[in-house]
């Protein structure tokens, strides 16, 4: 099952959605690169049977409520350029879809997931192994994938994009 080449992703996704909201992070492309990887195969599938996941980080609604909600409410200006990657009309009407259709909308969603701890710092130099390491404790706690799958995982669809973080 093919998803969206890597590559591609970190090129015309990924790497502009963080410059436009401001986040030069070391590593921040690839984190988000490799929680892709994971969640949706790099977009393979965008809703999985008997998840509530959406889109290719599978962000749940409750989680987006909470990264607006929780985080964004209390920096206006970044909120704005948010909201600005999002559709004019269907975020209004249907915003957790925004997750599924908007690559972009849902990248910097996923990032916030992740920003929005306070605990959260990514090391220099970051490995596959931070990154599952930053993934199961701010991302996906629950997730019964062990830091070692997600390592196989990120590998094997991304192991090209895979360069100094």
């Amino acid at each position: 099952m093919m998803g969206i080449c890597a590559k591609e992703l970190l090129r015309w996704v990924i790497e502009p959605t963080l410059q436009r909201i401001g986040v030069s992070t070391p590593g921040a492309a690839q984190l988000l690169l490799a929680t892709a990887a994971q969640e949706s195969k790099l977009g393979a599938h965008l809703r999985t049977d008997g998840q509530r996941g959406l889109g290719i980080y599978q962000i749940q609604a409750l989680t987006h409520r909470h990264v607006w909600d929780d985080y964004l409410v209390h920096s206006p200006e970044l909120a704005s350029t948010v909201r600005g990657l999002a559709s004019q009309h269907d975020f209004l009407n249907q915003p957790h879809a925004e997750l599924t259709t908007n690559l972009s909308y849902a990248t910097a969603i996923a990032w916030f997931i992740y920003a929005r701890n306070k605990d959260f710092k990514l090391p220099s130099n970051a490995t596959a192994e931070d990154f599952a390491l930053c993934w199961k404790r701010f991302y996906h706690p629950k997730s019964d994938v062990s830091t070692k799958e997600f390592c196989e995982r990120y590998r094997e669809l991304a192991a090209d994009c895979e360069e100094a973080a």
